[in-house]
């Protein structure tokens, strides 16, 4: 039985290889974007089944008037897909206040907002899904990524606590959460000032890796994005999906180190209860 699903950054990377693969599939989608154009092709060749939709993630108010429109035009939408992002590269001090801004109005604001514009609709018609692009960067975190950590960092716990919230509805949560993937997400990477008090240091280390095509990256797009689809046909998905080798060791290692941190504070912990 096919699917209707809303899906925002949809012009390129993983939005548009899942926009494709849906289609072809015979699903309908509502794809969002900034970029006008970029899916005519598409549109041409599928017709009614693809419907495009323009939305800037840091215009609030647009965000809940597509979401109003994709609902009302499709009847239903099984799942809804938040991947719209992008990354802000350079250590913190490097960084503008713009660009900070903006990185959490885009990445974590924007992402908040769909979701809650989004629940209202999938209450009224007894449930469905949310697909929450995150990253292994929401469970561990790189020198030179401290924005766009706290990005993923932050929509993680919201998608947590909100999935509790609403599951009494019928509407679950799949949070995926990719390691390096071979999208174009480097390329797209907006750049902090470069200083250079910071180059013998690991932001700097992180910084020449990038540059000279050093830093690993594992992940196979078209893959990645069959098991973001798998997931969501699955009748009974994990809250978290970690996708690819790197994300699954980094994450491993990551939430090993913390228990392990943890375990050792246990009486601290203890001492802090009343007695």
């Amino acid at each position: 039985m096919s699917k209707t699903w809303l899906i925002t950054g949809a012009s390129s990377g993983l939005g548009r290889l899942m926009t494709e693969r849906l289609l072809a599939r015979g699903d309908r989608v509502v794809a969002t974007l900034r970029r006008q154009g970029v899916l005519d092709e598409l549109q041409q060749t599928y017709g009614e089944s693809l419907t495009v939709l323009s939305l800037d993630l840091t215009d609030v108010s647009r965000i809940h008037e597509v979401t109003r429109e994709a609902f009302t035009r499709m009847g239903r939408i099984d799942v809804v897909v938040s991947n719209a992002g992008y990354g802000l590269f350079g250590a913190a001090e490097e960084l503008s206040d713009e660009q900070i801004d903006h990185q959490i109005a885009t990445n974590l604001a924007g992402s908040i907002q769909l979701i809650r514009a989004a629940l209202p609709h999938l209450r009224a018609q007894g449930g469905g899904r949310i697909v929450q692009v995150s990253s292994e960067g929401g469970q561990k975190a790189y020198p030179n990524f401290s924005l766009y950590h706290a990005t993923k960092w932050g929509i993680e716990g919201f998608v947590e606590s909100t999935a509790q919230e609403v599951a009494p509805f019928g509407i679950d949560f799949i949070i995926v959460e990719p390691g390096p993937t071979a999208t174009g997400f480097g390329a797209g990477l907006v750049h902090g000032t470069p200083m250079e008090v910071y180059d013998a240091t690991p932001a700097g280390d992180v910084r020449r890796a990038v540059a000279d095509g050093s830093f690993e990256i594992k992940g196979d797009a078209a893959r990645t994005v069959d098991a973001m689809i798998a997931a969501a046909d699955e009748p009974k998905p994990p809250l978290r999906l970690a996708l690819g080798s790197s994300a699954y060791e980094g994450i491993k290692q990551a939430l090993e180190a913390r228990l392990q941190a943890l375990e050792t504070q246990r009486d601290v912990a203890y001492s802090a209860d009343v007695d």
